[in-house]
């Protein structure tokens, strides 16, 4: 009996790992998959266009990724086409409501075509979100802040 028991312990530990954060940025995705690491790399290089074309190769082979879509709407931003931007956080999302990075990008999109209630909507999600001090709402937070305080023309 106790052998049977220490073995269910020993499986539970074991599986531990697969029950990770669904908010972690890296994921057994990456470790695998070359686009979404080539993808990440252009991004960290803001090589925009690279790496929409890598992690939409990446998306088209796991579709059910939230930290994908989180970088596509990233890219997709940063090369300034909002429209798409907008689809894959809403699509990140969709995949996981608590992604705390989608969150705070989607966020910092709205401020960027002035439409503060929504980046407020993503700040009360994130606060929802973040039982504890998170960087993803002190950063939409100072964002926020910031556009507030920012000279109007």
């Amino acid at each position: 009996m106790r052998l049977a028991a220490a073995l269910l312990v020993g499986v539970a530990l074991c599986a531990t790992p697969a029950l990770a954060d669904p908010t972690d940025e890296e994921s057994e995705s990456e470790r695998i998959d070359p686009d979404y690491a080539a993808g990440k790399k252009a991004i960290e290089a803001k090589d925009w266009t690279t790496a929409i074309h890598a992690l939409s190769s990446a998306a088209l082979r796991d579709t059910r990724n939230a930290d994908i879509q989180n970088y596509l709407g990233f890219a997709y931003r940063n090369a300034g086409e909002m429209k798409q931007a907008f689809e894959h956080y809403e699509r990140a999302l969709k995949l996981n409501p608590r992604h705390r990075g989608a969150h705070e990008y989607v966020g910092e999109a709205y401020l960027l075509v002035d439409n503060l209630p929504k980046a407020e909507e993503h700040v009360a999600a994130l606060r929802a979100i973040c039982l504890i001090p998170c960087e993803e709402l002190e950063d939409l937070q100072a964002k926020v802040s910031a556009y507030r305080n920012r000279p109007r023309k």
